[in-house]
């Protein structure tokens, strides 16, 4: 009777029953949440794959997005031994209005085979990875009537890309190493000629989609090898990168003084509330990026090699557009071989629609090739990740076209047009030639920044 007695203390019968019916509610949640999952995971039409890849001996880290197999008639799924797949799917935080993460999943088989479209090729922004693309990826998926393969990569000294047994700039994998937008235009060389192409039988070009510096790279990349590039998309382009600071050429490993200088001030940007603060200053909603984005950020500089990085790029030149050493990007839009399409948030307190109206202007001395300009109100420097629909909307419409026909191509539904995100509402308007004028304050702004 006493055992009896002590039985019931520790698990005393109320309104909601015993263990055995607590235990009951837990198998049966857990089988409910399983199937949510299921479900969710059974609607996605894509997937977005992890792989990794050598460049001069180092690591480098990149993903692909594509349809998932059986939503592309006739493909192959294979998926690589050295792949992980991972969701770049909102988070329920997200449907609430926040920013989302992206979280680790079973892998399902993406489809690989031959793709009957031209590959698309995302660029970040400094200091951030691939994760930084995940709204925009899938977006193009879907807007694709074919089997679209859209890829991203982290640059070298960024993300998943470091060299072996970083030291701080010291190991045998560093030395002779300059982290500069020259070697990140050779890496990318390479990575379409040694991985993309290869996959793409169909295609003998790449479509090139940069955001930030990953547009600056773009229009390197279409200086350069203008073989390699069908079209580019700047979306909010810086026109300059390197300091070229005097006292160090950037190659590893650094001096004293410019070590200790790169090491304070690579503190001081990391630290979370910097990263809060450029976040809150570059995007127009505060509700669209999150302490995962920004978590993810700082991870990124966490590694042995940041400081050695940071101090590198610091010093490094700026890049090198042709084979004659020309630094000059206004002057190589003006000879640039291919189609462009500018995007830019208006909001940008940055790139500001100065910058892209001159753009505009240089691209209009050529004769032979197309440009256009849409503007995305209510969103700031990183359109792909504030407004990812309507920027996928753009850019999808863009792509479908083809060459000849990318100059009367609709990329716009009427005079705007909007796009809801959980975050807030977007609007997109296409700035004609006509209205691309720029006042003295623009030109002043433009020449000297």
């Amino acid at each position: 009777k006493q055992k009896m007695m002590s039985s019931s203390a520790a698990y005393p019968r109320h309104a909601h029953g015993g263990p055995l019916r607590r235990s009951s509610i837990h198998l049966r949640f857990l089988l409910v949440l399983a199937v949510k999952l299921l479900l969710i995971e059974g609607t996605k039409s894509f997937a977005v794959t992890e792989h990794s890849w050598q460049y001069k001996g180092h690591h480098i880290g990149y993903e692909d997005c594509r349809k998932k197999q059986g939503d592309v008639a006739g493909a192959a799924a294979v998926a690589p031994a050295s792949s992980a797949t991972i969701d770049p799917s909102p988070s329920p935080s997200t449907e609430s209005g926040g920013a989302g993460t992206d979280v680790a999943t079973i892998p399902p088989s993406p489809t690989r085979g031959v793709s009957d479209e031209t590959p698309v090729l995302l660029l970040n922004g400094f200091g951030v990875g691939t994760f930084h693309q995940h709204r925009l990826m899938p977006k193009l998926i879907d807007g694709s009537d074919g089997n679209r393969v859209v890829y991203g990569i982290d640059y070298l000294g960024q993300g998943r890309s470091w060299p072996i047994d970083c030291s701080d700039g010291e190991s045998e994998s560093e030395r002779g190493l300059r982290y500069c937008i020259n070697t990140w235009a050779d890496q990318i060389i390479e990575f379409i000629e040694e991985v993309i192409l290869p996959e793409h039988t169909n295609s003998k070009k790449i479509h090139l989609v940069g955001n930030s510096v990953g547009g600056y790279l773009s229009v390197v990349l279409a200086s350069k090898r203008p073989d390699l590039i069908d079209s580019i998309c700047l979306l909010n382009a810086t026109p300059v990168w390197g300091l070229n600071a005097p006292g160090w050429s950037g190659v590893l490993p650094a001096p004293f003084l410019p070590k200790r200088i790169g090491r304070y001030l690579f503190d001081r940007i990391r630290d979370f509330k910097t990263i809060e603060k450029f976040l809150d200053e570059t995007y127009s909603n505060r509700l669209a990026f999150d302490d995962d984005l920004m978590k993810r950020i700082r991870g990124m500089t966490e590694g042995p090699g940041g400081h050695a990085a940071f101090a590198s790029i610091m010093w490094s030149p700026p890049a090198e557009f042709d084979a004659e050493g020309s630094t000059d990007f206004y002057g190589s839009l003006e000879k640039l071989d291919c189609d462009c399409l500018l995007v830019f948030g208006k909001d940008d307190p940055w790139c500001k629609p100065a910058f892209a109206k001159r753009m505009c202007e240089c691209l209009g001395k050529r004769s032979d090739h197309v440009h256009r300009y849409v503007e995305v109100e209510n969103a700031g420097h990183c359109p792909n990740h504030e407004a990812p629909t309507a920027t996928a909307a753009i850019v999808n419409r863009w792509l479908k076209a083809d060459e000849g026909a990318r100059g009367i191509v609709q990329l716009v539904g009427g005079n705007t047009e909007e796009f809801k995100e959980a975050w807030g509402i977007n609007y997109i308007r296409e700035i004609g030639a006509d209205e691309i004028s720029m006042n003295v304050f623009d030109r002043i702004i433009t020449k000297f920044v």
